[in-house]
């Protein structure tokens, strides 16, 4: 279990394409996405939200294949994880599994009413991901 520090979590779920990030509130209660990014940005905007906002922890998604183990995709996230803890060594960092949060955003999108225009957007079902990364991981940090 994590030590709990006052300020937002972040997470990511990356793509080679986008990529989707959500926060908490700064009490760490509600997973919110928040929006999509390129790829190539990536370093930038975290730089500059860091400068807005207290970020105590970053939780990226780990793709993994339905037997557990890691994705061809993993062996990147895990590049880019070693990245971010090199330039952000001040913050937590976590892996959590992502299996089927695509699907879960999709599914939610469409009970939340979202037009179908806007449930096909992939923008969208990326920063729905990463909320839904992020509140598996505060339900598992509430079980421990």
């Amino acid at each position: 279990m994590m030590e709990k520090k006052s300020g937002r979590i972040m997470a990511i779920d990356y793509g080679l394409k986008r990529i989707g990030i959500a926060v908490t509130d700064p009490l760490q209660i509600i997973a919110t996405p928040l929006k999509t990014i390129d790829p190539p940005i990536l370093w930038l905007f975290l730089k500059d939200y860091l400068q807005q906002e207290k970020v105590v922890t970053f939780v990226m998604g780990m793709p993994k294949h339905l037997n557990g183990k890691p994705s061809k995709m993993g062996k990147i996230v895990e590049q880019i994880g070693t990245q971010l803890k090199k330039n952000f060594p001040g913050q937590s960092f976590y892996y959590e599994d992502e299996r089927f949060t695509s699907k879960l955003a999709v599914q939610g999108l469409y009970q939340a009413g979202y037009a179908k225009k806007d449930r096909a957007d992939k923008s969208n079902i990326d920063k729905v991901s990463a909320a839904l990364i992020l509140q598996s991981f505060l339900n598992r940090q509430a079980v421990v």
